[in-house]
């Protein structure tokens, strides 16, 4: 009897420290869309998120302590992107949230982290105004790590119209806030060059034939087409162009390298250009180790990354946030929004070295100059001579 007492209190006391431990973790939202024509970005967002947690878990954690991923899917829907947002801060007590790959889910959704005074780093969302939403307030706690619409249409319509000369150019963007955003953004880009656009067209999430907007570009001479929208849709304007036999250069934001444009544009997308922060090339050794780990680990198709773009700012969002907490020794929202505007110490990404990437005015960790461009080749995406 005395051993089988002695034997359940040991038991007893492992349980409640293994408890202890796991309630005593840093609790970090992952939100974005894992299901869905936006999901290879959320998947590889996810995906890159969890393996610099794992890595710093293996290091001993932050301030002592675990850092655990609580995952949510918002679907690509603005409202189901609420409905997350509340459900991190209200139920699970998250300290900071990573994620967001739509710009229309994070403009709806941001702000609870906003007036809860909780950092969020978009790590995917491009909408220029993103970072902006709340410049006006005393504080902003809102990061990004990846390549805003600003950067992005002014690297499009360089490559378009002072590398290549081209003078007439169509537009195609999908109704959504990021397409229609980034069209803007296109647009104030030409405009300082001069330009114009032939023609400006949208459509739709889940639109299969482009035809009529391809044929008012066709008709109007457009030398090429600029796009913003993400994978499938885009697909089918590679298609479509296929279809009317029209060849022009596609030149779009850095969503036509997601593995659904590749894959469903087949043979019609090679040769298109995006921007890129990050490309899957082992160039360095730092972004060969994250790439062998990431095929390792979740054994894409291929061995390609669903949305190599994503899986590294993933990857890198979470090691600035863990520097933030390091640094000011707290979880607590305001000092670590407070770290991540002075950050001391450099932080070796796989997207690039950051060295005080914010400031307390600006929170875009990305900067004119980091971006590359890339080109699909073969299925997969390549870097463009430049």
């Amino acid at each position: 009897m005395k051993n089988w007492t002695t034997a359940s209190v040991a038991a007893a006391l492992l349980a409640w420290s293994a408890a202890s431990m796991a309630a005593d973790a840093i609790r970090i939202g992952v939100s974005g869309p894992f299901t869905g024509g936006s999901a290879p970005m959320g998947v590889s967002m996810r995906d890159g998120a969890k393996l610099a947690i794992a890595e710093i878990n293996a290091q001993g954690g932050v301030l002592g302590r675990k850092l655990e991923a609580v995952e949510r899917d918002d679907e690509a829907k603005n409202e189901r992107g609420v409905q997350v947002a509340q459900e991190l801060i209200n139920k699970e007590k998250v300290v900071a949230t990573v994620g967001f790959i739509n710009t229309g889910v994070a403009l709806a959704s941001q702000r609870f982290y906003q007036e809860a005074k909780i950092p969020v780093i978009n790590n995917v969302a491009t909408g220029t105004v993103i970072t902006k939403q709340f410049a006006d307030q005393p504080e902003n706690y809102v990061f990004r790590t990846s390549a805003n619409d600003l950067i992005q249409s002014s690297m499009i319509v360089d490559e378009a119209v002072k590398k290549n000369k081209f003078t007439k150019v169509a537009i195609l963007a999908d109704s959504t806030n990021y397409g229609q955003l980034g069209r803007e953004d296109l647009e104030r880009a030409l405009e300082k060059n001069g330009i114009k656009p032939v023609v400006v067209e949208k459509f739709n999430i889940k639109d299969v034939d482009m035809t009529p907007q391809l044929l008012k570009a066709k008709s109007a001479g457009a030398q090429a087409v600029l796009t913003y929208g993400i994978g499938p849709e885009l697909a089918q304007i590679a298609n479509g162009m296929e279809k009317l036999n029209w060849k022009v250069p596609m030149i779009g934001s850095w969503t036509l390298s997601m593995a659904n444009f590749i894959d469903n544009a087949g043979k019609n997308g090679e040769g298109t250009l995006m921007p890129q922060t990050f490309i899957q090339d082992p160039n360095t050794p730092k972004r060969k180790a994250f790439i062998d780990n990431y095929v390792k680990t979740y054994k894409p198709a291929g061995g390609r990354i669903p949305s190599p773009v994503s899986a590294a700012q993933g990857y890198d969002s979470i090691y600035l946030l863990a520097a933030a907490m390091k640094q000011a020794g707290s979880t607590e929202g305001p000092k670590v929004r407070a770290a991540l505007e002075n950050l001391n110490d450099k932080v070796d990404g796989v997207v690039t070295s950051y060295s005080k990437p914010f400031s307390k005015d600006d929170h875009e960790a990305i900067k004119p100059g980091i971006p590359v461009f890339g080109m699909v080749k073969e299925g997969r995406v390549i870097h463009a001579a430049q």
